[in-house]
């Protein structure tokens, strides 16, 4: 790995969640967008009240691999009639979803704080995840014509996102997930963590301190600490829950190791989220980050306890 000068660490992968808690795509260049990189968690499964699904309620989301056009992810590229977003889970058949589909506005659909209306993908869709999880479930797409879900504005303000959790992008590094995985009896993927950018190149947790990157000419703010939820203690091959990494995490990233002035929560942490500075402005081209990508760190806080949580 050649980490150029001045640089702090390099992108050696880079994921995209077509739909949410589902399984991601690891592609070698991703174009950012006024909500995150395109396709990310543009897509979500939901229930008969129209709730979001995530892998903390159904883990067998872990298992539904999703496929888009090659060249879905370069620079200007438009669907056709004949572009699919493909879902293949196990004991079904694979689904075939049109990207240019016209399809029905639905109202009252629900990711945690955020409702509004969404892109009903029809029935085939509906039947096929209703069929793989045992209960009344929909296909349902960002409605970007009428809906904008906003960032917390106490982090971000002005940011969007899709449907991601709370921010536009998490970033994680080798170095940190090697740390952890010297410290459990089974090293773990990267896959538990669902990042959208991985690097390698610096020190263990150099992410936790990093409040301005500069990636590609585009400036990410590295705007809160990760708090971790259930999901990685999901095995992402066969969707069965365990007890790590949390466990171990507990012991030296939780709010009490890295924060120990700060409110008490029972968190851990892991990765940081970011939002791209460059989002916020007209459309335009070049706004892509490559694997290869250095990583400039143009700002940084001197210790976990100084960064947002």
């Amino acid at each position: 790995m050649h980490i150029k000068p001045n640089s702090a660490a390099i992108i050696t992968s880079i994921f995209v969640y077509p739909i949410k808690s589902c399984r991601g795509i690891s592609v070698s260049q991703a174009c950012v967008t006024s909500t995150g990189f395109r396709w990310d968690r543009q897509w979500v499964v939901v229930n008969s009240k129209g709730r979001a699904y995530t892998q903390r309620v159904e883990p067998k989301l872990a298992l539904v691999e999703v496929e888009l056009p090659k060249n879905a992810f370069t620079e200007g590229w438009e669907p056709t009639s004949s572009s699919y977003l493909v879902l293949k889970a196990p004991g079904m058949e694979n689904l075939k979803v049109p990207l240019n589909n016209s399809c029905e506005i639905i109202d009252g659909i629900s990711v945690w704080e955020w409702s509004g209306s969404a892109l009903d993908e029809g029935t085939e869709a509906s039947e096929w995840f209703s069929n793989y999880l045992g209960k009344p479930s929909r296909l349902v797409r960002f409605n970007t014509a009428s809906e904008t879900r906003a960032v917390d504005p106490d982090y971000a303000r002005g940011y969007k996102t899709m449907f991601s959790d709370l921010f536009p992008f998490l970033l994680l590094s080798q170095g940190s997930l090697d740390a952890l995985n010297e410290l459990l009896k089974e090293p773990i993927p990267v896959n538990r963590f669902r990042p959208n950018i991985l690097v390698d190149g610096c020190d263990p947790f150099s992410e936790d301190l990093w409040t301005v990157t500069k990636i590609n000419n585009l400036t990410f703010h590295g705007v809160k600490l990760c708090s971790r939820c259930k999901v990685p203690t999901i095995n992402q091959e066969n969707g069965i829950a365990g007890t790590e990494p949390t466990k171990t995490l507990m012991k030296f990233r939780s709010d009490k190791v890295l924060r120990p002035t700060s409110k008490q929560q029972g968190k851990v942490y892991f990765g940081m989220n970011l939002v791209c500075k460059e989002s916020l402005s007209t459309w335009g081209k070049g706004k892509v980050i490559k694997v290869g990508d250095p990583v400039y760190v143009l700002k940084k806080v001197s210790s976990p306890g100084d960064a947002a949580a």
